[in-house]
């Protein structure tokens, strides 16, 4: 079980990543534009750099959905290799079989 700070920061790091998805799209797409001059180019990019930290998608940890776990993560399932085996072998998984040959 992971820490439950690690958690509930990475909850707050979602919700800001929500909160920020426009304004960050947008500045990033001026910051691209070629026909702005440097000088304005230069100041979008101080506007996005005064936007929370935690608002970027790229701090946001993938985690298991049961136990928090940050590694070792199936994006299909949202859990944990360990609990994928578990609940796989439980049969809680639907379509998980397990393999012989």
């Amino acid at each position: 079980m992971a820490k439950a700070s690690s958690v509930q920061k990475n909850i707050l790091r979602q919700k800001l990543i929500e909160k920020f998805k426009e304004k960050r799209n947008n500045l990033k797409n001026k910051i691209r534009d070629k026909n702005i001059s440097i000088e304005d180019r230069i100041k979008f990019q101080n506007k996005l750099n005064d936007l929370p930290r935690n608002s970027s998608s790229i701090r946001y940890r993938n985690r298991c959905k049961l136990t928090g776990r940050a590694r070792g993560n199936y994006r299909k399932f949202g859990l944990s290799r360990i609990k994928v085996r578990e609940l796989s072998m439980t049969g809680d998984l639907p379509g998980m079989i397990k393999s012989s040959w």
